[in-house]
């Protein structure tokens, strides 16, 4: 059986076909992209307008969410500041057997030579600042000799991290016996005050029966005070004594920075009159220690010279006398308030109460 393939040759198609064939395909690609749009689609204006108001609206969402962790933070460092503060005043007890005073202005505990000086470089030992107790003069007044170029220096133990820019101060006025001042920079900050009881002229008002007076009106550190820890008679975990007065010299009106205003207390941390006791303001901060009548009922974060005052939402730091911190709403009870600021007053406070 034999088998016989054919062989046939493609022949060439003529140049006018082939030029033919590529038309109708141009004609197809165009009709195809009439009928389906595109084949390599983009955004258009309307889409990509749409993918920008999503992404803020999530940006919106988040920001919060961020600035909300980072205030937590700078919270939570503000009271591990006051922590080691508690932990310096403790040491500093159990070592002369007395709490700081808030401010010598005789001899005492820590303060041989009778001089000016506050509560902060007398701990200067127990907050690991033996350097710069080293070079403090304690033989003189804190605004006398070299004692005011080491007060420049800053130490953020006694800086709260919520705080923002402050105008420098560079001048204070005279507080006999402390002259008219002026300093080449700054002097370094503190946040961080001790309370030193109530005014009882303006808390008296908001009590059915007054309770306050001189001889119960008073915290642990006032003064030239050498409170003991038997002393503390209202309970260590409710007695406040070191508390946030945050961003002073700079005076703030409600977290507004006030150019226009000054105060000669708590210009730095060296300053032996930064402590104050509890008059209470009223809504602006223009008014503090008019009691009720003149609606100075607020307790905190409405004026920071020489009221408490921090720049935490809310509220703001305490530190008590049992070396517990606690985070107090701002809407705490002016009564509540005065409470936890006196040592003896005897008055019924728990912690559901602040």
């Amino acid at each position: 059986m034999r088998c016989s393939f054919a062989y046939t040759e493609k022949m060439p198609q003529p140049a006018s076909e082939s030029k033919t064939i590529l038309l109708d395909s141009n004609v197809r690609f165009k009709m195809n992209l009439r009928r389906h749009g595109n084949l390599f689609p983009g955004f258009t204006l309307v889409e990509l307008l749409v993918v920008i108001a999503i992404i803020g609206i999530l940006m919106g969402l988040l920001l919060p969410a961020v600035q909300n962790v980072r205030e937590s933070a700078r919270r939570t460092q503000c009271m591990n500041n006051l922590r080691q503060l508690g932990i310096a005043v403790a040491s500093f007890e159990s070592a002369f057997e007395v709490y700081p005073a808030s401010g010598w202005t005789t001899a005492g505990s820590g303060n041989s030579d009778g001089k000016f000086v506050g509560w902060r470089p007398l701990v200067f030992p127990f907050i690991e600042l033996a350097n710069v107790e080293a070079e403090y003069d304690f033989s003189s007044n804190w605004w006398e000799g070299t004692n005011l170029d080491i007060a420049t220096i800053e130490i953020s133990t006694f800086l709260c991290p919520s705080v923002g820019s402050v105008y420098p101060v560079t001048s204070v006025v005279a507080k006999p016996p402390r002259p008219f001042l002026t300093f080449p920079k700054p002097l370094g900050r503190s946040d961080y005050e001790a309370i030193m009881g109530v005014k009882p002229a303006s808390i008296n008002p908001f009590l059915a029966t007054p309770i306050y007076h001189d001889e119960n009106r008073f915290s642990v550190m006032h003064r030239n005070s050498r409170v003991r820890h038997s002393d503390i008679r209202d309970g260590l975990s409710t007695t406040a004594m070191i508390v946030e007065c945050a961003g002073r010299p700079t005076v703030f009106r409600n977290n507004e920075p006030r150019g226009d205003l000054t105060n000669d207390q708590g210009i730095g941390w060296a300053d032996s009159e930064g402590p104050f006791s509890l008059d209470g303001s009223n809504a602006d901060g223009s008014a503090e220690g008019s009691g009720s009548i003149g609606g100075c009922s607020f307790a905190m974060n409405k004026r920071n010279d020489n009221e408490p005052f921090s720049f935490h939402p809310v509220g703001g730091n305490l530190l008590f006398a049992g070396g517990n911190v606690k985070f107090v709403n701002e809407s705490i009870s002016i009564i509540v308030m005065a409470a936890l600021c006196t040592r003896d007053g005897r008055e019924n406070v728990s912690d559901a109460d602040f």
